[in-house]
């Protein structure tokens, strides 16, 4: 009784720490503790962002304040430019914009082994580019299950862009062209939404008679059922263990499966 009032302890987040203060192998612990940390994610932090870039400013200048925010103590930071051709140009860029703020940051395309550099991150950033090529890479690394298990743990996780949309199930509402076929479209599922970036609303003096966003994301809910959390330019999501909330100043749009979209300001509190 003792070892299970101290795991389901909201700040024990890793199960090992717990199983090696009691001098207990990992695959001894009673069955009750991994269910602490599912299907319900006390320990999770994730922030997604829309975007990178936001129009009159530069690179993360909008995101900077929350980026700090939620880092909070952590200084090391994991960088992952697998959803950009070039990785080193697309890591030294960042590096050098997370200097600025402060932060020391490595890219696991360097690593001797990455699944080790992700098992030993103090937090992680998932940067933008094509959803697809992401998605692929992780699956080719084998990355997605260590990925998975440390946000579970507690460990930070952000993402931009095609980083935020591989935080969802998968990424059936990328707005990417699948230039490369990943083995599956099933993603990290760190969050209970499918993310749809760069969300545009439709603008009824538009020339464009295409498909409108909407339309689309209407369409991916006739085949499937995952809610879809629409972020504007601007907008972020936070996941602080089983609340979210919506960041940024831009707002977002929620869409459920046989429900009118839903609205949603920034600063809302989200309920799955």
């Amino acid at each position: 009784m003792l070892l299970q009032r101290q795991v389901r302890q909201k700040d024990i987040c890793r199960l090992d720490d717990v199983a090696l203060m009691k001098g207990l192998p990992m695959n001894q612990l009673p069955p009750f503790a991994e269910e602490v940390l599912t299907p319900a994610h006390p320990c999770r932090r994730v922030l997604l962002l829309s975007n990178s870039i936001q129009y009159g400013r530069d690179y993360l200048d909008h995101a900077e304040t929350e980026v700090r925010r939620f880092l909070g103590p952590v200084r090391r930071v994991l960088f992952f430019p697998y959803a950009m051709f070039d990785h080193a140009a697309y890591a030294t860029k960042n590096i050098l914009r997370f200097l600025a703020m402060d932060f020391v940051m490595e890219s696991v395309h360097t690593a001797t082994d990455p699944r080790a550099a992700v098992e030993n991150a103090e937090a992680v950033f998932i940067g933008g580019g094509n959803t697809f090529r992401l998605l692929t890479a992780l699956y080719d690394r084998r990355l997605l299950e260590p990925l998975r298990a440390r946000v579970r743990q507690g460990m930070p996780y952000i993402g931009s862009s095609a980083g935020s949309v591989v935080a969802g199930p998968t990424l059936q509402t990328t707005n990417d062209m699948p230039i490369v076929y990943p083995p599956s479209f099933t993603s990290l599922g760190l969050v209970d939404f499918q993310i749809n970036a760069h969300y545009v609303d439709h603008d009824p003096d538009s020339p464009h008679r295409g498909e409108t966003r909407e339309e689309r994301l209407l369409q991916y809910h006739e085949e499937n059922v995952h809610p879809v959390l629409a972020l504007r330019e601007g907008a972020m999501l936070e996941a602080n263990g089983n609340r979210y909330r919506l960041r940024g100043h831009t707002g977002a749009r929620l869409y459920r499966r046989d429900s009118p979209p839903e609205e949603l300001p920034a600063e809302t509190v989200i309920r799955v």
